[in-house]
């Protein structure tokens, strides 16, 4: 006959594994939430229309992301002056990391150029930059400027006139930068779009247009233009034999573009980690980097804190041009 104090010991260590067992589903879901992210599709909202330089860069990133998370990640498109569609579509979604914006310079253009519902530096938390890009100066083939140089001193005896898109975009403000660094007289025309834009500089009716390579590809390869110059602080590998505005007489004017990943403000930070670490890991797989090139763009990624800089950056860059222009304060 068994003693019933011997019977309670002999059964203790399988009631203890039975209350492990019992408290573990307790402390799984804390565990999960914080380990196992993402563990569903996410969000990548995309302030400009289908088929831009930022929605095939970024769609190219969002599939290779797709692959190291592990989730899909869904590209939306949701185009609207000074990104406000977008922006809110993203600030009005749960704060965990699944809804993410693409930003870009139009962003920190935007700040000071639109009276907008939100503060891209308040509101949002940067993760990663993607991809950098400069812009060109073209001119005329054969026409009467085939270098940066003879635009330059030309606009020292007569106004030399500038061709971009729309006023406040970056090719404008570009523009506008280079008109006053330069110090020539010049005078700054805006069109509707970019055929437009290439349609007067090749009837004469303007000097110089400003546009991204990705934009006038066709025609510097087909020779109707020639890209006198470029934007950025380095040659491109896409260009390598176009100098930069620098080189060619104007000290100190940089213009880069960029489009980079944010996630509202308020994002768990070790989720915000854990994204930065894959967007940087996609822009160093070498196809993507060459697929990216083939575009006029750099694949760049950076720390949170360096992407939280240059949108500080270029907020005051532009806010600074926009004044100088004169440009008024555009309503939504």
């Amino acid at each position: 006959m068994h003693h019933p104090r011997r019977r309670l010991l002999a059964r203790a260590p399988a009631c203890l594994a039975l209350a492990a067992l019992l408290a573990l589903p307790m402390a799984g879901p804390a565990g999960a939430q914080s380990g196992s992210f993402p563990s569903q599709p996410l969000r990548m909202i995309i302030p400009f229309g289908v088929g831009g330089l930022a929605d095939i860069s970024m769609r190219l990133v969002a599939q290779r992301l797709s692959d190291r998370l592990g989730q899909q990640v869904i590209v939306e498109n949701k185009p609207g002056a000074g990104g406000v569609v977008a922006a809110n579509a993203v600030l009005t979604a749960p704060r965990d990391g699944y809804t993410l914006a693409v930003f870009a310079n139009g962003t920190a253009i935007s700040k000071t150029l639109f009276k907008l519902p939100f503060d891209a530096e308040k509101d949002f938390t940067p993760i990663s930059t993607a991809a950098y890009f400069d812009l060109v100066l073209l001119t005329k083939a054969q026409g009467k400027y085939p270098t940066l140089a003879s635009l330059l001193e030309a606009g020292k005896q007569r106004q030399i006139v500038l061709g971009t898109i729309n006023p406040g975009s970056t090719q404008h403000l570009s523009a506008e930068l280079f008109k006053s660094m330069s110090g020539i007289q010049a005078m700054t025309v805006p069109f509707k779009s970019t055929p437009e834009v290439l349609t007067a500089l090749l009837r004469g009716d303007i000097d110089v247009m400003f546009e991204s390579y990705a934009a006038l590809k066709g025609a510097i390869d087909s020779g109707q233009v020639t890209a006198v110059a470029a934007t950025g602080h380095k040659r491109s590998s896409w260009l390598p034999k176009v100098p930069t505005v620098t080189e060619s007489g104007v000290p100190g004017y940089e213009v880069e573009g960029w489009n980079a990943l944010f996630a509202p403000a308020g994002t768990p930070p070790d989720r915000v980690a854990r994204l930065n670490a894959a967007v940087n890991q996609v822009l160093q797989e070498p196809d993507i980097r060459k697929r990216l090139e083939s575009l006029g763009t750099e694949a760049r990624g950076s720390t949170p804190a360096e992407l939280g800089q240059v949108l500080r950056r270029d907020v005051e860059k532009w806010a600074g041009v926009i004044r100088q222009a004169g440009i008024p304060v555009q309503q939504n």
